[in-house]
């Protein structure tokens, strides 16, 4: 679900966030990077992929907050937090893209000590499967793995 990406000298985080379809906010926020100057040439950030199977984008309109996106689209207000490395607190504003987690799988948000049978553990499924609904997992804490529910 994610993969490693060289930066290229000259390269800022917005010319990654379009290679990789995605939002700087959402690079910054799974690479903990908080000012677009902490990127360099050589550097290795995480990035999505295959983002189209697993979640939709939702763009913050004015007024939303966490707790009411979650409401409308029946996902906990805290998983939807976390997923987008935000707190329940944190300011959302107008225009912000977050990750909007699909019907039909499960998540799990990865912590520091996990191992691949913990996690296969709480999915409730086997390593095997793990692997291959996640085929790149650095078990970093706040990776998002996913199981394919039946």
């Amino acid at each position: 679900m994610y993969d490693k990406y060289s930066i290229k000298k000259g390269e800022t985080l917005d010319h990654v966030a379009k290679r990789f379809n995605t939002h700087v906010d959402i690079l910054k926020s799974i690479n903990n990077i908080y000012y677009d100057e902490q990127i360099r040439a050589g550097m290795d950030v995480i990035v999505p992929k295959n983002k189209e199977d697993y979640f939709n984008y939702y763009v913050i309109e004015k007024g939303d907050s966490l707790y009411e996106i979650g409401k409308k689209y029946n996902i906990n207000p805290e998983l939807l937090a976390s997923m987008n490395g935000l707190e329940m607190d944190d300011y959302i504003y107008p225009n912000q893209e977050i990750l909007i987690p699909k019907s039909g799988f499960s998540y799990y948000i990865t912590k520091d000590g996990d191992t691949l049978e913990t996690v296969s553990t709480t999915f409730n499924t086997t390593r095997e499967k793990l692997l291959e609904n996640n085929p790149t997992i650095y078990l970093l804490a706040g990776q998002i793995l996913v199981k394919k529910n039946k």
